[in-house]
C-alpha cells in the first residue's frame, strides 16, 4: 500500500443497524472519493469509523468526515469516530469539529466485541 491509497473493511456489529468500517490510510484530496463512496453505501444506524489506521487527514478529508456526520444527522443516524491518532485528533481540535462528533476510546480493537462472526465484502 502506497502512502496515498485507502482501504475500507466493513465488518457488522451485534444488531442489524450497526456497521463497522476500518479505515487504513490517510483521507485526502486524493483518497476521499473513495471514503465518501464508502460511506454512502451503509445505511445502518449507528456506524463506527474505526480510524486508528488513518496516519492524517487534510482539509478535504475533514471536509468529508463533517458531511458524513451531516449526512447522519439529517437522517436521524449516529456516526461515531475511534481510535483517532494525536496528528487527526489535532486537526479536528484546530478546526473545532471534534465537538460535533460521538467519539469512543479505542484501546485495542476493543469494538470488535460487537462484530457479528463474519466480515462483510467491502
Amino acid at each position: 500500500m502506497t502512502s496515498q491509497e485507502l482501504t475500507v473493511e466493513r465488518y457488522e456489529g451485534v444488531a442489524d443497524d450497526q456497521r463497522i468500517l476500518l479505515l487504513r490510510g490517510p483521507i485526502t484530496i486524493e483518497t476521499a472519493p473513495q471514503f465518501e463512496r464508502a460511506v454512502h453505501h451503509e445505511n445502518a444506524e449507528t456506524m463506527i469509523l474505526d480510524l486508528s489506521d488513518v496516519p492524517y487527514i487534510d482539509s478535504v478529508g475533514l471536509g468529508s468526515l463533517v458531511a458524513a456526520y451531516v449526512s447522519h444527522q439529517k437522517t436521524g443516524r449516529c456516526l461515531v469516530l475511534t481510535g483517532m491518532k494525536p496528528r487527526v485528533r489535532k486537526i479536528m481540535e484546530i478546526t473545532k469539529v471534534n465537538d460535533f462528533f460521538v467519539t469512543l476510546a479505542r484501546h485495542g480493537k476493543q469494538w470488535k466485541r460487537w462484530l457479528t462472526p463474519g466480515r462483510l465484502k467491502a
